[in-house]
């Protein structure tokens, strides 16, 4: 069994839940403390003059100065070297960057100069900025068998004959998520000796540093030491990375960590995240994506295919044309890639010598039409040398909206509002970046949102001053399943929700909203499912005495 995301994004060395639970609500309430104000000045413009991809003004930038913000996802091609189609696969679907997961040899199988340089080759022919990372220092100092970023520098260095020339495509990420949950303050002298051991090879490409405590720093610290890490490079070129996956459930945390570095001026991107919920919890992939669309950051989902936990996987068995239900949300949801990436200037003006455009796709087609999602099929393009993909546009008025990518000329749209009225069409590209003529449009009306029968009851388990246990039970009094639901209730006496199971809640005053887990998404016809949680309360808890599920009211049982 191959070692991936799925068992290496969250390790506890044998904690217990509590502990586990104690472990990160402690982090959670660091992450808004461990920041001090010194961070916050700004860094002195680097002596040393830019090459290639840069940084200027806490911004990742292309050599010509254009801001560059990622969008893409992770592939795992140091366990899986003959899926190099997946690069091009990833570029179809609308992707500008992907970060390629290789070894050092330390603890897996160390990945050829000749291997690095085709991977390159393969990012560039496929027009994709190219992060390299070294995943054998994942989890070091908790996970015996990681390697040391000082034995990543020395892995780059032996590839400087490869890597040099290419400061313009690739970004060197010097080890994967470099130190666990024990001792985390160690990571920061290791990394400060790292970025200068490159720096003193010679080494000029912009550099990414990942956060210690398996990527996800909730004991923030690479947020308070982060200004310290910068400065230690002279050329300025430094970017970091966190990596977003259960600490991150909330809006609020998410915000707050991404806002902190912006508003320091110092360069960040989600260099891995997850969306489906696992048995820490349930990470807010919508408010990552969201957030980082407004702050202009970017973000690289984890993973293509081939997890050891394949709920983590986009594609399907590396398919392109199989996305899951967590590959559709990246590449076609709100925010996702086929919306917001732009391709990387340094490939424009049609430099490998194809000009020429594919031709118009035929009228798309639209079936299985439900109150959120359609499936639309148009007759495919014909190009001088081949068609890569197709982009689907929304049209409202005179205004177009990207709204979903495809290698194939089908695609299923997903996310959509009932009872709404949408027209869209299809372009289709090449690899050079040539588009057709838009298509002739297509008009689609979804259908009315399921009526729902439901009844909830409400209970507390146990009370202590100053905090009580509760429980909820979702009942289905209809005959068809409820597929994914929000729960919507508001307490009478200031009561607040700090940890939950079954659900993940969000709370503004007395409103709370609970989506499901993973878990409790599916409530049968006739079913139920329950969900349990620790509040913190004053003198008096009244329960709640009405509910709602996705905005139709509940009986209360």
């Amino acid at each position: 069994m191959r070692r991936t995301r799925s068992t290496t994004r969250k390790s506890t060395s044998g904690k217990t839940l509590c502990a586990r639970l104690a472990a990160a609500l402690l982090g959670l309430v660091l992450l808004g403390a461990l920041w001090p104000a010194a961070a916050y000045a700004q860094a002195e413009p680097p002596d040393t003059r830019a090459t290639g991809l840069h940084i200027g003004n806490g911004r990742l930038l292309e050599g010509n100065g254009n801001d560059f913000v990622m969008r893409g996802v992770n592939h795992a091609h140091t366990w899986y070297p003959n899926e190099t189609q997946s690069l091009s696969d990833i570029k179809a679907l609308g992707a500008n960057a992907v970060r390629v997961v290789l070894a050092d040899g330390h603890r897996w199988t160390a990945n050829s100069a000749a291997d690095v340089g085709n991977v390159v080759s393969q990012c560039k022919a496929n027009r994709l900025i190219c992060v390299l990372e070294v995943h054998d220092t994942t989890g070091y100092g908790e996970d015996t068998a990681a390697g040391t970023l000082d034995q990543a520098a020395d892995y780059w260095i032996g590839l400087k004959d490869v890597l040099a020339g290419q400061e313009n495509y690739i970004i060197i990420n010097i080890g994967n998520e470099p130190w666990g949950n024990t001792d985390p303050e160690g990571w920061t002298a290791p990394t400060i000796a790292a970025v200068k051991k490159l720096r003193n090879a010679g080494f000029a490409h912009t550099i990414m540093v990942d956060a210690p405590n398996w990527g996800q720093d909730w004991q923030g610290v690479m947020r308070a030491n982060a200004q310290s890490v910068y400065d230690a490079d002279t050329t300025g070129n430094l970017i970091f990375s966190i990596h977003m996956y259960s600490v991150f459930d909330t809006a609020a945390e998410i915000t707050d960590y991404l806002n902190a570095f912006v508003d320091a001026e110092l360069p960040l991107l989600i260099g891995e995240f997850g969306g489906p919920a696992d048995q820490w919890g349930d990470p807010d992939e919508d408010t990552m994506m969201a957030t980082a669309e407004r702050l202009h950051l970017g973000y690289l989902a984890w993973s293509w295919s081939g997890n050891t936990d394949p709920i983590l996987d986009l594609a399907i068995d590396f398919d392109p044309n199989k996305l899951s239900s967590w590959g559709r949300r990246i590449f076609n949801g709100t925010n996702g890639i086929a919306q917001t990436a732009k391709e990387a200037t340094v490939y424009g003006g049609g430099g490998s010598g194809d000009t020429q455009a594919p031709t118009t796709p035929g009228t798309p087609s639209a079936s299985a039409v439900t109150a959120t999602s359609a499936a639309l099929t148009w007759t495919a393009s014909t190009d001088n040398v081949g068609v890569a993909g197709y982009d689907v546009v929304r049209i409202s008025g005179g205004t177009e909206t990207k709204v979903a990518a495809s290698t194939t000329n089908s695609v299923t749209l997903t996310g959509l509002s009932a009872e709404t009225a949408y027209t869209f069409a299809v372009y289709a590209r090449d690899a050079a970046g040539n588009r057709s003529a838009r298509s002739a449009t297509v008009n689609v009306t979804t259908g009315k949102a399921p009526v729902l029968n439901c009844s909830v009851g409400y209970r507390v388990v146990g009370e202590w001053p100053g905090g009580f246990q509760g429980e909820i039970t979702i009942r289905n009094t209809g005959t068809t399943a409820i597929n994914g639901w929000t729960l919507g209730f508001s307490f009478a006496n200031g009561q607040t929700i700090s940890t939950m199971w079954g659900g993940t809640p969000a709370q503004s005053g007395a409103n709370v909203s609970v989506t499901p887990a993973s878990y409790t998404s599916t409530i049968a016809a006739a079913g139920a499912v329950t969900v349990g949680f620790i509040g913190a309360k004053s003198t008096a808890n009244a329960a709640p005495t009405a509910f709602t599920l996705n905005g139709v009211t509940c009986v209360t049982s």
